[in-house]
This record gives structure tokens, C-alpha cells and sequence, in this order.
């Protein structure tokens, strides 16, 4: 499938660099150079936001969190994602509180959803740090790493592929309704990082009728 993936990041290179053997890429973001050296490192294209929005089937929101709705404003609004399945990745979280910085008593995803209304929309890879998306091992303590993720109905299909295309277990929680639970769960990973934790710290779900990794 064709991913246009809006930001350059470490976590828009670790997740492009796991896709690109499958998929097709274009990375984009404000600084157009950024985003042609990054895209450069792993031999994918590169544009504006406007045209990665234009050219995935999937839109991949790796921008900062308090960036997104200023990316949706640069592709070009609402219209722009009309018909297209929407990854948010992010997490609003305060890195002093470790608190959610919504006030409106929704998740980011559920705002996401809300300002697109034309758009099939999920919440994904939000729960680990870049270097646990980009190493080929999703293994913790013999057991395979399990991604929980929210979709509208959709989406489903396809954020399930791109998650087991990682290398992770794919596990829907429902729609988006449920977003709010991966950030809170997120905001725990992140404490942990902040202070000092190992970068491939994760919550992994452990399920006794899951058979481990040999």
C-alpha cells in the first residue's frame, strides 16, 4: 500500500524503515531538506505535506502531538484526507507532569477523527519508543510483542497489516472511544523513559493462551 507519512522523525524512520521492504513511502514534513535527507537514508521519497497527504492510501501522523491540526491545515484541510486511513501515533502528554494535556475530554485520536470527518481513523505504535519499532526483534522475555490499537472499522484491516508488518501482534481494543487508554498507558512508558528507563522499555500484554516464541 502506498503510506504517506507526515513527519521525519525518529519514529517516522524507525516505522519507515520496517515498512519499506512492503509498502510504498513518501516522507514529508515542514523542512523539505529534513525531509529529503531522512527519506534518503532508507531510499524512500520525500515531499510536502500536502503531497504525502495526497499520495498514501494510509496518512501517518508523526508530527509532535501539538503539530497535528496545524499538518492537517498544510495538507490542505479536512478534504485532503477524505477517504483515506489516518494513523495518530502520538501522545499528548506533559513530559513534567506525565498528565494529558487535553482539556476537552477527549482523546487526540477522537480530536483527529472529529476534524475528519471524511477519514478512516486509528490509534497505533504510541505505547513503545523509535528504537522498539526499528529492531527487527519484537521479542520480551520469549514472548511476542503485542500491539493494541483502536480503529474505526475501516481501518481495521489495514492498521492490523502495518502493525503485524513491524513484527508485533496486532490486538484491537474497539473504535476510537478507546484511544484515551493507550495514552494513559503511553504516559506510563514515558515516566519510565524519563527516568532513565531502557528505550525498549514496553508494556507488553502477557496472555497465558498465547504460545511464547521458540
Amino acid at each position: 500500500m502506498r503510506i504517506g507519512i507526515i513527519g521525519y522523525g525518529n519514529m517516522a524512520r524507525a516505522l519507515a524503515g520496517r515498512w519499506v521492504k512492503e509498502h510504498e513511502i513518501m516522507l514529508s514534513g515542514r523542512n523539505l531538506d529534513k525531509a529529503a535527507e531522512a527519506a534518503r537514508s532508507l531510499n524512500i521519497k520525500s515531499g510536502s505535506i500536502a503531497e504525502a497527504a495526497g499520495f498514501g492510501e494510509v496518512v501517518v501522523f508523526a508530527t509532535h502531538n501539538a503539530a497535528v491540526f496545524d499538518a492537517i491545515e498544510q495538507a490542505g484541510g479536512a478534504r485532503a484526507f477524505a477517504d483515506k486511513v489516518v494513523i495518530d501515533i502520538n501522545n499528548p502528554i506533559d513530559t513534567k507532569t506525565f498528565l494529558t494535556t487535553r482539556t476537552d475530554g477527549l482523546s487526540l485520536t477522537e480530536a483527529i477523527a472529529d476534524a475528519l470527518p471524511g477519514a478512516y481513523v486509528g490509534k497505533a505504535f504510541n505505547m513503545a519508543q523509535a528504537r522498539v519499532w526499528a529492531d527487527p526483534d519484537k521479542s520480551f522475555d520469549g514472548r511476542a510483542m503485542v500491539t493494541p490499537y483502536t480503529a474505526d472499522e475501516a481501518a481495521d484491516e489495514m492498521l492490523a497489516t502495518l502493525i503485524a508488518d513491524v513484527g508485533s501482534e496486532p490486538l484491537r481494543l474497539g473504535g476510537n472511544e478507546h484511544a484515551y487508554k493507550l495514552e494513559a498507558a503511553a504516559a506510563i512508558v514515558i515516566q519510565v523513559l524519563f527516568a532513565g528507563g531502557d528505550a525498549h522499555t514496553v508494556l507488553n500484554l502477557i496472555r497465558p493462551e498465547a504460545k511464547p516464541i521458540r
